[in-house]
């Protein structure tokens, strides 16, 4: 007993927040949680880190292959500043723990009347090849939507993204201070009555339409704001050389050195409250972890649907979490494919996108939907024997998905592609497929959605959660917090929630409340091994 008192008096002195450090238990190890983890033990904090996955990443994740590991969830990194920022404010280089590879094409787009269209990190290659493509009044056309892309992300970028509690008085303002935005926004119209306005050829209405899918909309339905989701994909595309996981492993391996335990392949059942305030999290292993602040890294509507207990019932408003965005089908495999040639970020559209988005709005797998196929080994030297690859079909939130369901995927993904001249060998088996109620089972009460609040509607953005809860102590990051969905977006989120945690407790000069559990204090109970990796198995 001496000798652990001694161990907890030694890491107490050591911390620069105050004597005795400050448990956080971070829930989820999703790109947003391992941020705010990060952030968190670098400031002198004890941070425990529990995750239901055998591994860190969340979403960011792979599948096992004849070809190695298959990435079966995020596959494009824009925005890497957020990452390069990350890694600088808590003393590293993002170069020195993974390599990232610029994409020379952005992506490669097919369409079923057999024309193609490279998109470059060139621009001057990108206005060439959109004027081959459709005409030269195409090119000039999407010269004044990439203006209007980039001025709307220069306007947005500080008031939205980085503001850490987003309002619409304050974007108003800086509107009227900027009025030649306002035609830009196009408010009351959708993306898709947008670019149907910027856009004579249906093929790059499509094209720019589909990234509404990026945050989980339809683009009939999204504001037209979401255009500037194409200045961000503009800027730059990078791939992580060994595959998107290794970066979620970067940023846990750093944090481990910076004093954070993981607690892997174990899920939180309940966040305990005593006045108002949280005091520990409950484990499906019978452990209580004490915490003094707690950081939720899953989608907010599990909060809402008592996943975590009854006590967090109320953190945020239903109708944060009420709207669903986007699920999906996605496959996983390795396979050697014949027939087009791939780039390493490649789309497949459908003949119909209005009735792709009619399908989803009703439920239903789509009858015919856009592909995007990741040929993950693409981009480099050419590869030899299998490749690995991943396939994402959109798919509606809520869905059923049986094992019929798993079948006609199957069909419709691999006769389209076929169509279109790509076929693989050997076609994937359902076994390779991830539908929406496996992505709910992964990620309880997200209904399978994968981005957390929809997109729908212009006052969506005001809507999606902030890093502050209605409940002391609790706070959100990820991809259903703000700023939003993808990658760069979770990081961000991650700063937001490590900023209002110092920031909240530097002003209340917070100190460690002593909570009693069945007769025993466990005020102190948990420093030492929340600051020691190896006592966290």
């Amino acid at each position: 007993m001496l000798a652990n008192c001694q161990h907890e008096l030694t890491l107490e002195e050591e911390s620069p927040v105050q004597d005795a450090p400050i448990r956080a238990v971070v829930i989820g190890a999703g790109i947003g949680g391992l941020a705010a983890a990060l952030r968190l033990a670098h400031a002198g904090l004890a941070v425990t880190v529990i995750d239901a996955a055998p591994t860190v990443g969340g979403k960011m994740r792979t599948r096992d292959s004849v070809a190695g590991p298959v990435d079966i969830g995020p596959t494009v990194m824009t925005l890497k500043g957020e990452f390069e920022t990350l890694f600088a404010d808590v003393g590293a280089r993002l170069s020195d723990h993974v390599t990232l590879i610029p994409d020379t094409i952005l992506a490669r787009h097919f369409w079923r009347d057999g024309s193609v269209l490279d998109l470059h990190r060139d621009p001057a290659r990108n206005a060439e090849a959109i004027g081959a493509l459709a005409g030269a009044n195409a090119a000039k056309q999407f010269a004044r939507f990439c203006d209007r892309a980039a001025r709307l992300f220069a306007a947005f970028e500080g008031p939205m993204m980085q503001a850490p509690s987003p309002r619409l008085a304050g974007l108003v303002a800086h509107v009227l201070k900027n009025p030649t935005i306002i035609p830009a926004m196009a408010p009351g119209f959708s993306l898709a009555a947008s670019l149907a306005r910027q856009f004579s050829d249906p093929r790059l209405r499509q094209l720019f339409g589909r990234y509404a899918t990026y945050v989980g909309g339809s683009p009939y339905d999204s504001p037209a704001v979401l255009g500037l989701i194409w200045q961000s994909e503009a800027s730059g595309v990078w791939r992580v050389q060994g595959g998107m996981h290794k970066l979620a492993l970067a940023m846990q391996d750093l944090a481990l050195t910076r004093g954070a335990a993981f607690r892997l392949g174990t899920r939180a059942i309940r966040i305990e409250q005593q006045d108002g305030r949280v005091i520990a999290v409950h484990l499906d292993d019978g452990t209580r972890l004490s915490a003094d602040l707690v950081v939720f890294n899953g989608d907010p509507k599990a909060l809402v649907d008592g996943h975590l207990g009854a006590g967090p019932m109320n953190a945020v408003p239903r109708k944060a979490v009420a709207a669903r965005s986007l699920s999906a089908f996605v496959w996983g495999f390795a396979a050697e494919p014949v027939g087009v040639e791939l780039a390493h970020h490649n789309v497949f559209f459908c003949d119909d996108p209005a009735q792709e988005f009619r399908d989803l709005a009703a439920g239903r797998m789509p009858s015919d939907g856009t592909l995007y196929v990741c040929a993950q080994d693409r981009g480099g030297a050419p590869p030899t024997g299998p490749e690995r690859f991943e396939i994402i079909l959109n798919g509606p939130p809520g869905h059923p998905s049986t094992l019929e369901d798993a079948y006609t995927c199957r069909t419709r993904t691999f006769e389209t592609l076929t169509k279109m001249g790509l076929r693989f060998s050997p076609t994937p088996q359902v076994s390779a497929l991830h539908m929406p109620g496996d992505f709910d089972r992964d990620f309880p009460a997200s209904d399978g959605s994968l981005y957390g609040l929809s997109p729908h509607g212009m006052m969506a953005s005001f809507q999606r959660p902030t890093a502050r809860t209605a409940i002391k102590g609790l706070y959100l990051a990820g991809g259903g917090a703000h700023p939003g969905a993808g990658i760069p977006m979770a990081c961000l989120s991650g700063k937001h929630a490590a900023a209002a945690i110092l920031s909240d407790l530097a002003s209340t000069s917070m100190s460690r409340p002593t909570a009693t559990h069945g007769g025993m204090s466990t005020g102190s109970a948990m420093t030492g091994s929340a600051r020691s990796p190896s006592s966290a198995s």
